[in-house]
């Protein structure tokens, strides 16, 4: 079996690679350390898009599209490898459009959920990462002059914060994280034992959610407790801010008045 059948098939396998794929297959993957990088690539992508991708009920309309779009011949017997055909050089990007699809559709028009809760649920994800880390900081604070000079070449962009932290509000550390679909500084903090997480983040192309507004200092933000945590967001010219933690709000808005004020 040669290394373009081989990788042909591993597309589309995912998570379930290992007990989809024929004998054959599996002997050539153990004998070809390139097709190997590809099997791991394919397994890399599967996790990473579960995780970081949110799922939502494809609207009916689109359901019998792709119904509409694949012959009953096409369906595949269990126990019978799928054949790759010329056929499948054309479905694979076909099905890949209609998932793209139901992907946009789900963010800006699933019922339920509406533009506003993408922020949140994002902000809230990121903290939880954060807690749940062994290690959540990957440069421990010396004071943000140390810490955000480090971020330079981590960032394609540079995180304009100046607070330092203080007696009430300790920084403890900084790290690279995602938000969405682009990269992030993750500040840690802390206000006595609670952990609070600042992510500073490109706000180009977000949906900015419109929830109860709040003030502090000459900055205007938008507030909101999501799953337990208390939420704060806010915008300085191209960047977004948010504070999360499960610290009351009146702390979370005089750290947020530290940060966001020269």
């Amino acid at each position: 079996m040669d290394c373009t059948t081989v990788r042909e098939r591993l597309a589309g396998f995912g998570a379930s690679i290992e007990s989809s794929l024929e004998t054959s297959t599996l002997e050539h993957l153990r004998s070809c350390s390139s097709c190997r990088d590809c099997q791991a690539i394919e397994m890399e992508t599967d996790d990473l898009l579960s995780a970081r991708l949110p799922h939502f009920q494809a609207p009916p309309r689109l359901k019998e599209c792709l119904q509409a779009s694949f012959s009953p011949t096409l369906a595949r017997v269990p126990g019978r490898p799928t054949s790759r055909k010329p056929i499948g050089r054309w479905l694979v990007p076909v099905v890949s459009a209609a998932l793209s699809a139901v992907i946009v559709w789900g963010v800006l028009r699933a019922p339920g959920r509406g533009e506003d809760d993408t922020l949140w649920s994002e902000a809230v994800s990121d903290h939880l990462r954060v807690i749940s880390s062994s290690h959540p900081v990957e440069i421990e604070s010396g004071g943000i002059h140390q810490v955000k000079p480090w971020f330079t070449g981590r960032l394609d962009f540079a995180p304009r914060i100046s607070f330092s932290g203080d007696d009430d509000f300790p920084l403890v550390g900084g790290s690279v994280g995602y938000f969405l679909d682009r990269k992030a500084a993750v500040l840690v903090f802390k206000c006595r034992l609670h952990t609070i997480t600042l992510l500073v983040f490109p706000n180009e192309r977000l949906p900015w959610p419109a929830s109860s507004s709040v003030r502090f200092g000459t900055t205007d933000g938008i507030a909101r407790e999501w799953r337990g945590f208390n939420v704060l967001a806010w915008k300085r010219a191209d960047l977004g801010f948010a504070l999360v933690s499960d610290v009351n709000r009146a702390d979370l808005v005089k750290l947020a008045t530290r940060i966001a004020e020269p």
